[in-house]
């Protein structure tokens, strides 16, 4: 059992107001892994207050200094890997493949992140007024309010400080409560070794079913100007009503039910084998899992059949295990909720032709076909190891049922025309496409984001400044001016 799990406010560990703790579980074993401190609305208050009073420092600070605590924080990152993949696999039943891919991920983006000090913050604008000179000049906002999930626990909790950070802004961190150390805790830890001020990177952790008070306060709460959310899209609906009753502007990466398109030309090696990742790296807990393979009649029978005896063989069980590709579901109820969800679809007609039939704490990787439109899996995006087969006549049928979700994250096409692939990608109402490859790609520097009720707005630390920063409009004169009265 890990020592027990603290808010860190102000540079400090402390425990919660109220002194509530509740235990944090192996998706695997179920074992506790420690007891963490249960956050409300007076702790979260308090975090806010102390990313503000950080906040003048921190945005003073030269360019190279905040440059280097970046640099100084992927060395610490770096030199906790074992115990951070270690970590992960606990935590969130992260497999030793997706927690390096995570962890690569992060490494890269503190890098990255540190060249944001000393990117342009402005440009000069023609004036027509004689004697005017005219600036438009970003700077920080303020206090940023981060709220990150526990499926990619680490990349998605790092993503939502550093492009912020690394601007001039402090955060206010709330992880899930399924991955208070992976997602939020240790990126405290990372930067207090770093040299980071304290203040300027506050978590507050929760217990299950308190979620809604810490982000009901981080949005509500004057003093932060920014909001930068990753979950469900029911969720992140309701918290950009919020955000615009108090005309705060929210970052949204909402649900996928992502489509990988095969069509007649492609290479069918190439299309099973990214069809299989795309559809069970990290057992289908990912935004970016592809949901529905949307392939040409006229090899359908033939990657069905190459497909799903690849899917029958991949190795479910522990996630410390490193030929382990399918793990243990997060927790009971993501379990039971593929569980239904399949069992629906079956008993609305769909046919099951491989997995099917859960072994707690896992689900086998599954692969459904002839699914009605009127099952929940068909159209609600599911976390789990679960892939639907669809059959399109043509390149334009292909495109239009992908279009048919109102989800619009990612796609990906794999075909010999990539040069037709392009055209397509330019129809397909998503805010990523992938040609030749499936659809679980990021990096740091990339526009990662969705369209429809996949979210608004752009991750990716060329893009930050964007959405995290203010644009301000500045004259000055050289010439004294003369006025009419």
């Amino acid at each position: 059992m890990i020592e027990p799990v603290l808010h860190h406010i102000g540079g400090a560990r402390v425990a919660s107001i109220s002194g509530r703790t509740h235990p944090d579980h192996d998706p695997w074993s179920r074992a506790v892994l420690a007891e963490v401190a249960s956050g409300d609305g007076e702790d979260t208050r308090r975090a806010i207050e102390a990313a503000q009073a950080a906040f003048p420092a921190w945005s003073a600070m030269t360019p190279s200094e905040r440059q280097l605590i970046f640099i100084r924080a992927a060395d610490a990152l770096d030199r906790r890997r074992a115990e951070v993949l270690g970590l992960l696999a606990a935590e969130t039943g992260c497999g030793p493949y997706f927690a390096k891919v995570q962890v690569d991920f992060c490494l890269a983006m503190l890098r990255q992140a540190g060249s944001l000090a000393h990117a342009p913050t402005g440009q000069v604008l023609p004036a027509d007024l004689p004697g005017s000179r005219a600036l438009a000049v970003r700077r920080p906002v303020g206090v940023v309010a981060a709220i990150a999930p526990w499926n990619a626990a680490l990349t998605l909790a790092g993503r939502a400080i550093a492009g912020p950070l690394a601007l001039g802004n402090t955060v206010v961190l709330k992880p899930s409560e399924e991955s208070p150390i992976t997602g939020g805790t240790l990126w405290a830890d990372v930067f207090a070794e770093a040299g980071l001020p304290a203040g300027a990177v506050n978590v507050v952790t929760h217990a299950p079913g308190d979620a809604g008070m810490i982000a009901e306060e981080l949005v509500t709460h004057p003093l932060v100007r920014r909001i930068s959310f990753t979950g469900s899209t029911v969720t992140g609906r309701r918290l950009a009503e919020l955000a615009a009753r108090h005309l705060k502007r929210p970052v949204l990466q909402l649900s996928g039910h992502n489509a990988l398109i095969v069509l007649a030309d492609a290479d069918l090696s190439l299309a099973v084998d990214a069809a299989a990742y795309g559809a069970f790296v990290h057992q289908g807990e990912v935004c970016m899992c592809v949901r529905r393979i949307i392939v040409d009649r006229a090899v359908r029978a033939e990657f069905t059949a190459r497909f799903v005896e690849k899917v029958s063989r991949l190795p479910v069980g522990d996630p410390r295990d490193p030929a382990t590709v399918v793990g243990p579901l997060i927790n009971e109820w993501a379990l039971s909720l593929v569980e239904r969800r399949v069992s629906e679809a079956v008993s609305l007609g769909a046919r099951v032709l491989t997995g099917g039939v859960a072994a707690p704490p896992c689900y086998p990787p599954t692969v459904l076909t002839d699914v009605p439109p009127e099952a929940e899996i068909a159209f609600e995006e599911t976390f789990g190891p679960v892939a639907l087969l669809e059959t399109a006549d043509g390149p334009a049928d292909a495109v239009a049922r992908a279009n048919e979700s109102r989800f619009g994250l990612t796609a990906g096409i794999i075909s010999a025309n990539t040069y037709g692939a392009l055209d397509l990608a330019r129809r397909l109402e998503v805010g990523i496409v992938h040609i030749n490859d499936q659809t679980v790609n990021d990096e740091p520097q990339m526009p990662f984001g969705g369209l429809k009720e996949s979210g608004w707005g752009r991750f990716g630390l060329q893009f930050a400044s964007e959405d995290f920063t203010e644009l301000q409009w500045i004259t000055l004169r050289d010439t004294p001016r003369s006025f009419p009265f």
